[in-house]
């Protein structure tokens, strides 16, 4: 029996539009962000577009780290989706080969009308888990979460907090060859996000490759191997981390060295 495929990514020719929709103040001001970034469009059906990603060209293979830089709605986030398959592209292709997590929101992917634990088992089939490790699964994200008797009541019923502690439990407990994250996924309360620190940096190590979506520079030297600096949907720089931060933040970066770091909160620009 042959063992898993090596973690590969390929991006060619990627273009990801949003169409506008003028009935809210969130459509509006997107539409005012666009034009004034020179970023709106057409597309087939003449709708006004958002181009969100502009023609991203980019091959990972086993050992990559990738940092994604650049400011709040440059495409960092919507690329993360995209790779994810949460984006589907309007123009190129992205290829995806071997197991894949995306660490984007801790609540994407669960139903609140279902209890915790049933949570559990729907990540479990999802991920094609065979049922003898179903058990498994649901013993690590209880002892992890601790949400004790909750477990077994409807998601809808947590408090904000609660809702945090399963979903970076179930995301976080399926190692994969391919580890997407962002930034928005550490939004949670500092006493558990300590505790998390030490499981997450377990996974980040062991995943094959990593794309990691952040505005920290010391995360970005500590942990990845290359970055992409991207810009009004495009990448605009492509290289080994210090020279890409010395250009995008204008300074020699120097040869800052930290422990294993947090990775801070940062604003989502997948508005864009």
């Amino acid at each position: 029996m042959s063992g898993p495929v090596e973690a590969r990514v390929e991006v060619a020719g990627l273009s990801v539009y949003f169409p506008l929709y003028h009935g809210s103040s969130r459509s509006l001001k997107k539409t005012v962000f666009a034009a004034a970034a020179g970023r709106l469009g057409e597309d087939r059906q003449h709708r006004v577009v958002v181009q969100a990603l502009r023609d991203l060209t980019f091959s990972l293979s086993a050992g990559d780290r990738l940092g994604l830089v650049g400011s709040n709605g440059a495409g960092k986030t919507t690329l993360l989706r995209t790779l994810a398959g949460i984006y589907e592209p309007v123009q190129g292709r992205v290829r995806v080969q071997g197991s894949i997590n995306a660490l984007l929101d801790p609540n994407l992917g669960m139903n609140i009308d279902l209890t915790g634990r049933e949570n559990i088992q729907l990540r479990a089939l999802y991920s094609g888990l065979p049922r003898s490790q179903h058990r498994r699964l649901e013993e690590d994200v209880q002892d992890f979460a601790e949400l004790g008797d909750f477990l077994d009541l409807p998601v809808r019923t947590y408090s904000s907090g609660m809702v945090v502690r399963l979903g970076f439990a179930l995301a976080t407990a399926i190692r994969p060859q391919i580890l997407l994250m962002d930034e928005w996924f550490l939004a949670g309360d500092s006493v558990f996000m300590e505790k998390a620190k030490h499981r997450l940096e377990e996974m980040v190590r062991g995943a094959e490759i990593l794309v990691l979506s952040t505005h920290n520079e010391v995360v970005v030297q500590t942990w990845c191997t290359r970055v992409l600096w991207m810009d009004q949907g495009r990448i605009k720089r492509d290289g080994p981390p210090d020279d890409v931060l010395e250009a995008y933040l204008g300074h020699p970066v120097g040869g800052t060295t930290a422990p294993e770091p947090d990775a801070e909160v940062a604003e989502d620009d997948a508005a864009a």
